[in-house]
């Protein structure tokens, strides 16, 4: 199986999107990922995410959210206590950490506990500066005019 791809004709129509064989090639490397724990991404409107992580079992003083630059982890682990001995356990309590990266300009707005599932909300803020713009193409030498398009 080949893990490597050739990005020559995609540089050749794009500009600044370097980060992208880094972020393609990264995700390919992380061979035997574990599944643990099941979680769920949903989009609950056009700028908004909700990550939603079944971790029962785990209590909100468990369990670190922290919110990078395109990048969003969240660790869980229990306090050692005293061994128990049990007839079954099907319950997993074992350490996880799970990464996901995050698009530009997408942030968390808020991390909340409820019914054995972890949610954190997200939302893309795209900021004035970096939205759509429409550029005059003037006759004169006084340089190009610039407005602001309005978002549909």
């Amino acid at each position: 199986m080949r893990t490597t791809f050739d990005f020559a004709p995609l540089w050749r129509s794009t500009i600044g999107f370097d980060h992208l064989a880094e972020l393609v090639d990264s995700t390919l490397r992380q061979t035997g990922e574990d599944h643990y724990p099941p979680y769920n991404i949903e989009r609950t409107s056009e700028d908004h995410y909700r990550i939603s992580l079944a971790v029962a079992g785990f209590g909100s003083n468990d369990i670190a959210v922290t919110a990078e630059q395109n990048g969003l982890t969240i660790e869980g682990s229990k306090p050692e206590k005293a061994a128990s001995e049990y007839l079954y356990q099907g319950i997993a309590a074992r350490p996880f950490r799970r990464v996901f990266n995050l698009a530009d300009y997408v942030q968390v707005k808020e991390a909340s506990f409820r019914d054995g599932l972890l949610i954190i909300d997200l939302v893309r803020e795209v900021p004035e500066a970096m939205k759509p713009r429409r550029i005059q193409i003037g006759s004169s030498p006084s340089g190009p005019q610039i407005e602001q398009q309005k978002a549909a």
